[in-house]
């Protein structure tokens, strides 16, 4: 008997084929099988949906259906909680089922034919067995503090989803780990995620993840996922994941959607980093799909940061005002006299002009490094100079594709453009006028090292026993920033290095500013951060705090330096409001201020936004089609509740209006209600395609919808 399946396919929204297409196969396959099905002049992998729902496309005439080349045997079909949380995803975030389905999926699974996957399994099952579960009196060898236990306690009593609000260095890693403990010692084959921000705390993390449980559970029982893996170390992730064998999976955003069958929990640590919210096909959130599938798969949901986001904020005051998270606090450090860093502010009007490091602070490093103490500076603007400079023709190094500087790299004299890529020689004279005194403006951390390293020529490292340096060993500085890790290593090997104290001064991006544990840093000075105070966008000032305070909590980790640890704040506007609040560490102070600002204005949280993005080859052509969107939605039935629900403003070309000779333009959409919106979006699809068809259309590349933007 010849079966009729639903099969959805990667296919981009702008196809038109949002749903799935209909396939024949000779048996009845379960949703949630893969299978490999031709398209077109191609042979792809698809995954069997179910028969039912609003999504399905089917072709009408049964004579024009084709059959599937093949089901991939030996894999299990994906659940239908996963199959929930995909469906989700793609309608909340606008996109098609199948390009976030396909997408969630290993590429080397959708590349590989029958009979190689059926090689991969074979060699994966060979060492996939995991070791059996421990008796709880194995485990549990960590003294927890008073915070940490009724933290654990109240996670363990009630629902969730739960905010854990600590302070940095109150071990909430610790806090996630114990959870984790108890999940496997009492759950026979259940599974928990974590999740990290970003890329290079995924194996600081996975250390600590396999010294507590790999003896217990055996090396297959923790694995990473994240983009920056080999596609065959992604696949055999994804296979233990799938298959039940890794009893943990720690990722980046992308873990959101690992198929794991008998998930019991989920962490999402340092949740306010705007990392998890993806910024290229489907934009969705990752914080907050692991909410929802917590919901889907009755998991216990933990979201962890010093600094929530302000919507997690919100959610989590008390279920009387209407709060949906249980909030945890951890307000102390561990360690019997731990303290947080002294914040001090530095005034740059009252310093010498044009001085980069205030001379008290420059002091205060220099006594640092007398005491064997390492410092931390922070800049969050990597290269040498972010411009170059004619002073007589006033020719800047704009990049040629963008709206935007090439950013003047001294170490192989080039100019980079950050967005496109675009990189040329340094000029010998300015291309302008001819003039040879082109000069750098402003400073990144490149730069900023080598300025340190002039100012501490004459500081010398305490009790070196160098034959080259009776006096002592020059001072060591080093530089962590997306440059010196390119190679594959490099940041382990450098982090390395700080943590066994060769390093007296560390410089660096906000790659360093978060989820690092050094012990022996106890100075961290912030150089430039005023430039957030009063930016167009209005989560700069949350993003700022946030990353300071993090920033500070990698001074004095270790409770025998906490006492005297620092964070010195070079800034023009010391009496700013956010600097008093990071003063006192008080991050409810600020989110109070900043939440009650929000709802003055009617941002969100207090409000549901979306973002239409059109990019052109010209600004005209993507302004006109966004106008043209705009002006059909009189046409759409129910326009006057559309008018009265939601608040449509003008297009306008996006911040950073051109990239790579793109134009780009946004349309901003607000509503009160975020159901309205999500109706509008979803019926609004379908003028959009109109419109692409349509004269205004014409010359457009791609449009696309990012719901809940993070900068607008």
């Amino acid at each position: 008997m010849i079966c009729q399946l639903p099969v959805v396919v990667h296919t981009p929204v702008h196809s038109q084929v949002a749903g799935p297409l209909t396939y024949l196969s000779p048996v009845d396959l379960p949703a949630g099988s893969l299978v490999r099905i031709p398209l077109g002049k191609r042979e792809m992998m698809g995954v069997v949906w179910d028969s039912s729902g609003e999504d399905a496309s089917f072709a009408i005439d049964p004579k024009k259906l084709r059959p599937i080349a093949g089901a991939l045997e030996g894999i299990a079909p994906l659940s239908k909680a996963w199959r929930k949380l995909v469906s989700f995803a793609a309608h909340y975030y606008q996109r098609s089922l199948g390009e976030v389905a396909l997408a969630a999926l290993p590429p080397q699974l959708r590349d590989l034919n029958t009979l190689q996957l059926e090689r991969r399994l074979k060699k994966h099952a060979k060492g996939a067995n995991p070791a059996p579960s421990a008796p709880e009196s194995a485990i549990f060898s960590v003294a927890l503090t008073a915070e940490q236990s009724s933290a654990i306690d109240r996670f363990n009593a009630e629902p969730g989803p739960f905010l854990l609000f600590g302070t940095t260095g109150s071990g909430k890693t610790e806090v996630y780990l114990r959870c984790v403990e108890q999940l496997l010692a009492h759950t026979p084959e259940a599974q928990a995620m974590v999740m990290v921000p970003e890329i290079n705390l995924t194996p600081q993390l996975e250390e600590r993840f396999m010294a507590r449980f790999g003896p217990i559970y055996g090396e297959h029982a923790v694995v990473s996922m994240h983009s920056g893996m080999t596609p065959a170390q992604r696949l055999k992730s994804w296979l233990a994941a799938h298959s039940g064998a890794a009893r943990i999976v720690l990722g980046t955003r992308m873990a959101v959607f690992a198929s794991m069958p008998n998930l019991k929990l989920i962490i999402v640590d340092e949740e306010h980093d705007p990392s998890y919210k993806q910024q290229e096909g489907a934009r969705y959130s990752a914080r907050d799909l692991a909410v929802y599938r917590g919901r889907l798969e009755e998991a216990k949901v933990m979201l962890g940061s010093a600094t929530p986001s302000l919507e997690s904020w919100h959610h989590s005051r008390p279920v009387a005002e209407g709060g949906r998270y249980v909030r945890l606090e951890m307000p102390s450090r561990v360690g019997a006299n731990a303290t947080l860093p002294l914040v001090r502010r530095v005034d740059m009007n009252h310093q010498p002009k044009k001085c980069v490091f205030a001379p008290p602070l420059l002091d205060a490093i220099t006594q640092r490094i007398a005491k064997g103490e390492q410092s931390m500076v922070f800049l969050n603007r990597r290269g040498y100079a972010p411009v170059l400079h004619c002073a007589d023709c006033d020719w800047k190094s704009e990049c040629p594709h963008c709206s935007a500087f090439r950013v003047f790299h001294k170490i192989d004299r080039t100019l980079r453009c950050h967005h496109c890529g675009f990189t040329e020689r340094v000029p010998r004279a300015c291309p302008a006028c001819g003039n040879p005194d082109i000069a750098p403006l402003g400073r990144g951390t490149e730069r900023l090292e080598e300025h340190l390293a002039e100012l501490l020529v004459n500081v010398r490292r305490p009790n070196s026993v160098s034959e080259q340096w009776p006096e002592g060993e020059p001072v060591r500085i080093a530089r962590i920033d997306a440059d010196t890790t390119k190679l594959k290593g490099e940041l382990e090997s450098q982090l390395a290095r700080v943590h066994s104290g060769e390093v007296d001064v560390l410089v660096g991006t906000q790659m360093i500013a978060k989820g690092h544990d050094f012990r022996r840093i106890t100075l961290v000075a912030a150089v430039n951060p005023d430039n957030a105070l009063f930016s167009s966008d209005f989560r700069a000032p949350e993003r700022l705090f946030s990353l300071l305070m993090q920033a500070a909590g990698r001074a004095g980790r270790d409770a025998e330096v906490s006492g005297h640890s620092e964070m010195w704040v070079q800034t023009f506007h010391p009496a700013h409001p956010l600097f008093e609040a990071l003063k006192r560490h008080d991050y409810p102070a600020f989110a109070a201020g900043q939440l009650k600002e929000r709802e003055q204005a009617a941002m969100p949280p207090f409000s549901y936004q979306a973002l239409v993005r059109a990019e052109a080859h010209t600004q005209e052509v993507a302004q006109g089609f966004l106008t043209a969107a705009s002006a059909a939605v009189a046409t759409m039935p129910g326009a006057e509740a559309i008018a009265q629900a939601l608040f449509i403003f003008p297009a306008v070309p996006m911040s950073m209006q051109r990239i790579a000779n793109i134009e780009r333009a946004q349309m901003l959409i607000e509503s009160s209600s975020r159901v309205a919106l999500q109706r509008f979006l979803a019926d609004w699809q379908a003028v959009l395609h109109a419109t692409r068809l349509q004269p205004e259309g014409k010359g457009l590349i791609r449009w696309a919808i990012d719901v809940d933007p993070l900068a607008i």
